[in-house]
């Protein structure tokens, strides 16, 4: 790995949003701009009034805390929700950074009551909160950055393959993915005139704190069956393929869903786990 005089993010500075601890997907993309020679500002989650340990900054500050302070700064709170939130994260990246190469959208929420739940049996409050979260605050996110980002610089978020396919248990999330999908292409068409690119990475089931909530250790007992690398995907891909994306060397890529799940999206059949069955059914 380069050093942080050099490499890929050398004099880039950009924003993750969206970092919960150090098994998120964004601070594996984080570390590897940070790695490369980037200097990332962060936002977290808001705290509560009565939380004296405010635990929502102190999770992301036990991640920052491994990079020197000039690397990795944390901007403040942010609750999507809210536009003052987005534009108070905007105007502290503008006086911390001036303008900014990069910025990492990694938010998603659905109340578990409804995620738990067959998707034709979600709540419309929780439908309307899902799809704002997960899928509305990228475009909040991305016009109130406007003005912080360069001509040229790049945007990314984090999608998964239950927006393109039905995947039980993903539920009302994949239909929040599907929104998400779209406004990832029609949003690289708006910036396209300022060279600012816009990309999705849709990765394979990780152990996150969301993944949890999603039932994602049968889904990696599937994608080793079936993928065609047979094995699950790391964090450590994670964070180099959404480097890749925020690099100069994706310049000519945007409006794009790029799948890292060892080629499971590919597969039309259930491929090696179907022959696996038909030598338990031969036993």
């Amino acid at each position: 790995m380069s050093s942080s005089n050099g490499g890929l993010f050398a004099g880039k500075k950009g924003l993750i949003l969206g970092v919960a601890n150090d098994r998120s997907l964004a601070w594996a993309i984080a570390k590897f701009v940070m790695d490369q020679g980037g200097v990332c500002g962060f936002s977290h989650l808001p705290d509560r009034a009565d939380d004296a340990k405010q635990k929502n900054r102190l999770r992301v500050s036990k991640c920052t805390d491994q990079y020197p302070a000039d690397k990795a700064k944390i901007l403040g709170p942010m609750d999507v929700q809210k536009d003052d939130d987005i534009r108070a994260i905007m105007e502290a990246a503008k006086k911390e950074f001036g303008q900014i190469d990069f910025l990492v959208h990694a938010i998603a929420y659905a109340k578990l009551d409804d995620l738990k739940v067959d998707t034709v049996q979600t709540s419309r409050d929780g439908f309307n909160l899902a799809m704002e979260i997960s899928a509305y605050s990228l475009i909040a996110v991305t016009n109130a950055a406007r003005d912080v980002l360069k001509d040229g610089s790049s945007i990314v978020t984090l999608t998964y393959f239950g927006g393109e396919k039905a995947v039980p248990g993903y539920n009302v999330m994949g239909v929040c993915k599907a929104a998400l999908d779209s406004i990832v292409k029609y949003l690289a068409y708006d910036l396209g005139p300022r060279g600012i690119r816009m990309n999705a990475v849709s990765a394979g089931p990780v152990r996150t704190l969301a993944g949890s909530a999603a039932g994602v250790d049968d889904m990696q007992r599937l994608y080793e069956k079936m993928a065609p690398l047979g094995r699950n995907i790391t964090h450590e891909e994670v964070g180099a393929t959404g480097g890749f994306l925020l690099s100069d060397l994706s310049g000519g890529i945007t409006g794009e869903i790029l799948h890292l799940d060892g080629g499971y999206n590919v597969m039309g059949s259930p491929g090696r786990l179907l022959d696996a069955a038909k030598d338990m059914g031969a036993k």
